[in-house]
């Protein structure tokens, strides 16, 4: 029975661990170097790692994960849809960092604070 259990709250543990794709690891990594950004800016920024027709579905799931938040830019005299501006969030800095200190670990570097 013990075992069970144990294993249970393993497995509770690890869901909670945010895992991070490589798009997604880029896309905070500009986001927290850089500031606010518009996706198709991150698109160019990142040297074609990001793409633009995944870009805004891509923002949009880490915005459901908790990693970026997102506000409408209106630029005056412009005519056309409104365009988003996306910011990384607490959760996402703290989701970047972990990524970052793993990656470090498993590769046999120092974790960068």
């Amino acid at each position: 029975m013990v075992a069970i259990e144990s294993y249970t709250l393993y497995d509770l543990r690890m869901k909670q661990i945010p895992r991070l794709s490589d798009k997604e690891f880029a896309a905070l990594e500009l986001l927290v170097n850089r500031g606010e950004m518009y996706g198709l800016e991150m698109v160019k920024a990142s040297g074609g790692v990001l793409k633009r027709g995944t870009i805004y579905v891509m923002l949009s799931r880490m915005g459901d994960k908790g990693y970026v938040t997102s506000r409408q830019d209106k630029e005056e005299g412009l005519a056309g849809m409104p365009r988003r501006k996306f910011r990384v969030a607490g959760l996402g800095v703290r989701a970047y960092h972990a990524s970052q200190a793993a990656a470090a670990i498993f590769s046999g570097t120092k974790a960068l604070a």
